[in-house]
């Protein structure tokens, strides 16, 4: 199992997911092929195996699910090709995938959010005992301008020491090591304020501490806790689903912050550096982003325009 985690996993969490595909009881990847020589496992048996796994529970899996179990089958095979137990890996079972919709925000509804999340922390409103202060409204600003996953390692896994301010023009730049491993990305301007707002909310935190909800050592109940005070917002503003009845949770900040550069750039920004800068791909962008955004007023223009005469 460490050989295959030091392959891929690129954190706790990946490795975590990796050892439960590997070593559920009854129905792990080594309990149903481990009677097997692992030379003689067949597309076939892959094949069997999905089923299998889909006769097990109350629905089929999902097709990114039976993807991660193929992957696991995959890299074991790896292994094996590498130290010449098999001459050749059989091909993998496709799935089909269907993208499903990032849900966001439209301007208005993003505006919304923010004035009922300023009037639930100056009321003093409660979630679970947990009061709702300006910092978890500062949570959603510094979100959208830093374009940082609502995760244990970005949004709130960063500490102070992992920011620089910057200027020319003026940002942070910040030091991650989230779902797509290591990099430095920089925020948006208004990024900048929010920050120095938690350096005075938290006046004297060593660099070493966590810029937003540091009282929480255990980073997990950070992200829950907030999870539930955004549900919170969400159902006060009336915003908890989109037009077409998709749930809204802290990711839709990230997607509407990818969305807005996108859309408000006029097509001047470079969709590389973008998608480099949040931790994800051109092809993430193109599938889920560009795909589903409304037309900008400089594309409208542009397919309404006329040659010179």
């Amino acid at each position: 199992m460490t050989r295959v985690q030091k392959k891929g996993a690129r954190n706790k969490y990946a490795f975590s997911d990796e050892y439960k595909i590997l070593y559920r009881e009854t129905d792990g990847v080594v309990s149903y092929f481990g009677k097997y020589d692992v030379g003689k496992i067949t597309l076939g048996m892959v094949r069997d195996y999905l089923v299998f796994l889909d006769k097990r529970g109350d629905k089929p899996l999902a097709p990114s699910t039976k993807a991660k179990q193929c992957m696991m089958i995959r890299k074991v095979l790896m292994l094996a090709l590498e130290d010449g137990v098999v001459d050749i890996i059989p091909p993998m079972p496709k799935q089909r995938t269907v993208d499903k919709p990032r849900v966001s925000f439209r301007d208005a509804e993003y505006r919304k959010l923010l004035e009922t999340a300023r009037k639930c922390a100056d009321r003093g409103d409660k979630v679970r005992g947990v009061e709702v202060t300006r910092e978890h409204y500062n949570l959603i600003v510094f979100a959208v301008h830093s374009f940082l996953r609502p995760t244990e390692t970005e949004l709130f896994g960063i500490r102070f020491c992992d920011i620089e301010t910057k200027d020319d023009p003026k940002h942070l730049l910040m030091t991650l090591t989230g779902k797509t491993g290591y990099r430095t990305s920089a925020s948006l301007e208004a990024a900048v304020d929010i920050f120095e707002k938690q350096r005075e909310i938290h006046a004297g935190s060593a660099d070493t501490d966590y810029v937003f909800m540091p009282q929480y050592d255990n980073r997990t109940t950070a992200v829950n806790t907030y999870r539930r005070i955004f549900n919170h917002f969400l159902d006060e503003a009336k915003l908890k689903t989109d037009k077409d009845g998709n749930a809204r949770s802290p990711y839709s900040l990230r997607h509407y912050a990818l969305q807005t550069r996108l859309r408000k750039s006029e097509g001047k920004v470079n969709i590389y550096w973008l998608a480099e800068n949040a931790g994800t791909s051109v092809e993430q962008l193109e599938r889920f982003y560009l795909k589903r955004m409304e037309p900008t007023g400089e594309r409208v223009r542009n397919i309404q325009s006329f040659g010179d005469h």
